[in-house]
């Protein structure tokens, strides 16, 4: 997504002035920038968990890959060359 800053719109986005200060034991260590801190909590039995799923469920799905080789050949699967060009415009258009 692109944000046009000379667009009218643009002066309703907020806009945070001045530096934020994280607290470092010294507070003049922190004025000259602005630092932000990102954490990340994982529930290690969840992670294990979906971690497990994934690996059971198999690469490839064989029962659709199945289903659409027999749709080619019998020719029921019809491509629009229409419809697939508009989709590769729309992902590439700005």
């Amino acid at each position: 997504m692109k944000i046009d800053l000379n667009s009218p719109s643009a002066s309703l986005l907020p806009i945070e002035r001045g530096v934020k200060q994280v607290s470092t034991g010294s507070t003049t260590a922190t004025q000259g920038a602005a630092q932000d801190r990102t954490t990340f909590h994982s529930d290690s039995l969840s992670v294990t968990s979906l971690t497990s799923q994934a690996m059971s469920s198999p690469e490839i799905r064989q029962d659709k890959v199945d289903a659409l080789s027999q749709s080619v050949n019998s020719g029921a699967y019809q491509l629009d060359a229409t419809k697939i060009a508009s989709a590769i415009i729309e992902s590439t258009g700005e």
